[in-house]
C-alpha cells in the first residue's frame, strides 16, 4: 500500500515537473536558433566592419568643429569597437526572426485565434523598431550632435574636441538600441489589445501614469542630458497616442474575447 502512494506521489511529481522542463527545453531551442542566426550575420557584418564604421561616423563628422577629431585611446579599442559595430548590426537584421521564436514560444499558451496575428505583429514590430533605430540616427543625432559640440566651438571656452570612438560608438549603441525598444509600444499594444488584455477606455485612464512613466524611462534609457530624454520623451507620448487609436480600430472586448474561447 505505502509502495503505491509513493508511486502515486512520484507520478503527480514528475506530471508536475514536465511542463517546466518542457518550457526550458523549448526556450533553449528558440535561444539556440537566434544564437545561430545572430553568429551568422555578425561574421557577415564583421567582413563589412570598415563600411559599418564609417556609416557610425558620419553624423559625428558632419557636426565636428574645424580641428576637432576622432581618436584611439587604448590599443585594442578599434577592434572591440568593430566588434560592437558588427554585433550590434546583426541584432537589427535578424529582429524579425528573433520577434517570430520569441512568438512560438509563447505561442502554446495562446488561443488559435490569437496565433494567427504572428505575423502581421512580427511585421509591425520590426518596422517600428527600425523606425525608431532610423529617428535616432537622422533626427536625433544630428541635432544633438551639433548642439554639444558647439560648445567646443565657441572660442570662448578655449578647448578642443578630440572624441574616443569607444565611447561615441558605445553612445551611439545606447541610444539605437533604446529608441528602437521604445518604439515598440504600439506593436504591443496592438497584440495586448487583440488578445482582449487591454483596450483603449483603459490607455486613456492611465494616461496621465503613462506620461510621467514616460519621462523616467527616458531618463534611464538616454544619457544625462535634457536634450536626449525630451527627444525620446516627446515622440513616445505621440506613439502612446497613437496606441490609443490603435486599441480602438483593432482592439476587441475582454468579454467578447472569452466567449470566443469558450467555443474554441
Amino acid at each position: 500500500m505505502s509502495n503505491n502512494v509513493n508511486i502515486n506521489k512520484k507520478s503527480k511529481q514528475v506530471q508536475q515537473e514536465y511542463p517546466l522542463v518542457e518550457h526550458l527545453a523549448e526556450i533553449t531551442k528558440r535561444l539556440k536558433y537566434i544564437s545561430v542566426v545572430l553568429v551568422i550575420l555578425f561574421i557577415a557584418g564583421y567582413s563589412q566592419g570598415e563600411r559599418l564604421i564609417s556609416i557610425i561616423q558620419m553624423p559625428i563628422l558632419k557636426a565636428l568643429p574645424e580641428n576637432a577629431t576622432m581618436t584611439m585611446i587604448d590599443v585594442t579599442e578599434m577592434f572591440f569597437v568593430e566588434v560592437k559595430v558588427s554585433f550590434i548590426a546583426a541584432l537589427m537584421v535578424s529582429m524579425p526572426f528573433i520577434l517570430y521564436q520569441l512568438w512560438l514560444f509563447i505561442a502554446p499558451g495562446l488561443y488559435m485565434h490569437e496565433r494567427k496575428y504572428i505575423y502581421g505583429f512580427v511585421l509591425f514590430a520590426s518596422i517600428l523598431f527600425l523606425l525608431g533605430a532610423a529617428f535616432a540616427y537622422f533626427v536625433v543625432f544630428p541635432f544633438g550632435f551639433k548642439f554639444f559640440l558647439s560648445f567646443a566651438a565657441n572660442p570662448a571656452y578655449n578647448v578642443n574636441a578630440t572624441l574616443s570612438m569607444a565611447s561615441y560608438v558605445s553612445f551611439v549603441v545606447h541610444l539605437v538600441l533604446a529608441f528602437g525598444i521604445v518604439f515598440e509600444l504600439p506593436a504591443i499594444i496592438f497584440l495586448l489589445a487583440k488578445i482582449g488584455i487591454i483596450n483603449d477606455d483603459m490607455l486613456i485612464k492611465y494616461r496621465r501614469y503613462a506620461i510621467v512613466i514616460i519621462f523616467v524611462l527616458a531618463a534611464v534609457l538616454t544619457p544625462p542630458d535634457v536634450v536626449s530624454q525630451l527627444a525620446m520623451a516627446f515622440p513616445l507620448i505621440l506613439l502612446y497616442q497613437l496606441s490609443i487609436f490603435i486599441a480602438r480600430v483593432f482592439g476587441r472586448e475582454p468579454e467578447n474575447i472569452k466567449e470566443v474561447a469558450i467555443y474554441e
